[in-house]
């Protein structure tokens, strides 16, 4: 696989991520999820040009039509049905935010995790920000008060250890990718469900709104 491009591939997916913490509206962090999801596409078609794997290009062509098409286009469609166009804030301001990221990212290339980035020696620096992005990805997902944000984020996760196992050789059966992918989907349709009940319910997709339920 090409050094440069995949460098620049990944490098491309570790800015998206940082972008979720950064997005100001609801829109541009589904649409930017579907671009991040593209990245992991695209690298595993550039895997197959090399391999001529036709179970890895099924996978792909399937994460193409889940997580590039479906899973933002649900999301798109739950915030102009409840006009959820602009992003609940997070706990932490901007600043403190990047901050943090910066934190974990120097932390993903520390020594505490060499052992781990170093599985395959060639891929050390992709392993590296595919970790990074993992910790950021989990970051967002507590950082942030709104439910789409937090959808977003654990779906981020997973592409991030999606990009992990893939440049650390994690060899996986086809039919479990395969049934991954189909979960994420039913998943997605079962938070756009959820979600929209919340909103109906409380008027907001806000959880620190709902600190006061009890039983």
């Amino acid at each position: 696989m090409n050094i440069i491009s995949t460098q620049f591939l990944i490098t491309l997916f570790f800015i998206t991520t940082i972008f979720f913490h950064m997005a100001k509206k609801n829109i541009g962090i589904a649409i930017a999820y579907g671009f991040q999801s593209l990245i992991v596409v695209i690298l595993m078609i550039k895997a197959y040009t090399e391999t001529g794997s036709i179970p890895l290009l099924a996978v792909a062509l399937l994460l193409l039509a889940i997580k590039v098409i479906t899973a933002p286009t649900f999301v798109i469609r739950l915030i102009k049905k409840h006009e959820l166009k602009f992003m609940v804030s997070s706990y932490l301001n901007t600043p403190l935010t990047l901050i943090v990221v910066a934190g974990l990212t120097a932390l993903a290339h520390s020594n505490i995790f060499t052992p781990l980035v170093s599985i395959i020696p060639v891929n050390q620096s992709f392993l590296s920000l595919a970790l990074a992005s993992l910790l950021i990805s989990f970051f967002l997902i507590i950082n942030r008060k709104g439910a789409i944000s937090q959808i977003v984020g654990i779906l981020s996760l997973e592409n991030s250890i999606v990009a992990f196992a893939f440049f650390a050789g994690l060899e996986q059966a086809p039919a479990l990718q395969t049934g991954i992918i189909f979960d994420i989907a039913i998943w997605v349709v079962i938070a756009t469900v959820f979600l929209s009940m919340i909103y109906k319910h409380f008027g907001s997709i806000d959880v620190s709104a709902m600190k006061h339920l009890k039983d």
